[in-house]
């Protein structure tokens, strides 16, 4: 893993500054297709990940990752960018932040790329163990949901199974319908899908009539509840 300098050569009457870097290896993470030159200012670094700079300060005061500086300026260098892919992926798959930093304490000790990355694979076998754990919560939470939603729940539950082969949903249909599950509003999907925001109100309403839902809280629940989207 590339090490950060030091001290690095003056830029106008500016010096370039960065931490030491972290010892150890990660593991091959894919990457952002085109990276900027270094030094990355700290806006392309949140754009190349769709994150907020307050994350990466945050990420910054637990530990995980280091700024340079330019003035007063962050800045990150590949390197950097190698190691926010993987708290990235960590993340996304909703590995607390007390795990990734017992994980990038362990990736410090290694040796090799490739002892990290067995490292992460154990890591990611323990992360899919708690969500299969998991599952059987969510399905009769979602039961439940259901229930509560429509006077004839009970009714709907024998049913819900078998919407998988029975509803049709094009891939648009499918992406609104996982961003509902995920709590975006109507105008937060419009923006995400570069779609007008009357359009997504007609989708949306199509989803619900699909799945014979009285509103979209309770189509994502029948959705997920018949695996016609990850829960």
């Amino acid at each position: 893993m590339a090490e950060r300098l030091q001290e690095g050569p003056q830029q106008g009457n500016r010096s370039l500054s960065f931490d030491g870097g972290f010892p150890g290896h990660l593991p091959q993470i894919p990457l952002p297709g085109s990276l900027p030159a270094e030094p990355v200012a700290i806006a392309d670094m949140a754009n190349m990940f769709h994150i907020t700079h307050r994350t990466l300060h945050f990420y910054e005061e637990k530990g995980l990752i280091k700024a340079g500086r330019i003035g007063l300026m962050r800045v990150y260098t590949h390197a950097d960018i190698a190691r926010m892919a993987l708290i990235n992926a960590c993340r996304e798959i909703g590995m607390p932040i007390a795990v990734i930093q017992e994980l990038m304490e362990e990736l410090a000790t290694v040796a090799s790329e490739e002892e990290a990355s067995e490292i992460f694979q154990q890591a990611l076998v323990a992360r899919k163990r708690e969500l299969i754990a998991a599952l059987s919560t969510i399905r009769r939470q979602m039961q439940q949901i259901i229930a509560l939603l429509s006077p004839d729940g009970a009714g709907e539950q024998a049913s819900v199974a078998d919407m998988r082969d029975g509803v049709e949903l094009s891939d648009l249909e499918r992406r609104c319908l996982e961003l509902i599950a995920e709590g975006y509003t109507p105008t937060r999907i419009a923006r995400t899908l570069n779609i007008a925001g009357e359009e997504i109100t007609a989708m949306e309403a199509a989803i619900i009539r699909k799945f014979d839902a009285s509103n979209r809280f309770q189509a994502v629940a029948k959705a997920v509840l018949s695996g016609v989207i990850a829960s």
